[in-house]
């Protein structure tokens, strides 16, 4: 009986891209650096083209926030995207975060979002979403989300 499911639950894993390895990488250090580049990452993807100023953006971010090298942030990267590419939701990577993150923390993975988004100097009806999405699931409260989208939008010099 347990031989008839395997290949059932294979095609499950490979159709939610859920394993038990997935589950639990995102509580490793690399797990929650994978979770906030995925964040960004969604960010990028959100709008219709992912500019070179994002991209250059999301490899600031986690270099200041991991620091990494630049091959560690490259292939980091690389990973998110790939990740992001076959993911269909958040949950996975903020419950990380919610679990091994203090607040200031989570907001901190929310005002880097903003950057990523302010970071070709338009900011998308979609990338707005994605962040508000993200920001609820971090139980980031309105005032904090607002606080971090002012302070990206200064940092990036616009009005």
């Amino acid at each position: 009986m347990q031989a008839m499911l395997s290949p059932l639950k294979s095609l499950l894993a490979q159709i939610f891209n859920f394993t038990q390895d997935s589950a639990s990488s995102v509580t490793d250090a690399h797990g929650l650096q994978l979770a906030t580049a995925v964040l960004l990452v969604e960010v990028m993807r959100s709008d219709a083209h992912i500019s070179d100023a994002e991209r250059t953006s999301a490899l600031v971010a986690l270099r200041h926030k991991f620091a990494l090298t630049d091959g560690e942030m490259q292939q980091l990267l690389a990973q998110a995207e790939h990740t992001a590419s076959a993911s269909n939701d958040y949950f996975r990577y903020t419950n990380a975060m919610n679990t091994h993150f203090t607040q200031a923390q989570k907001i901190h993975v929310v005002e880097l979002m903003w950057q990523v988004a302010y970071a070709d100097s338009a900011l998308d009806a979609h990338e707005n979403h994605v962040i508000s999405k993200v920001a609820g699931l971090l139980h980031v409260t309105h005032g904090e989300y607002i606080a971090a989208k002012l302070h990206a939008k200064q940092a990036a010099g616009l009005p």
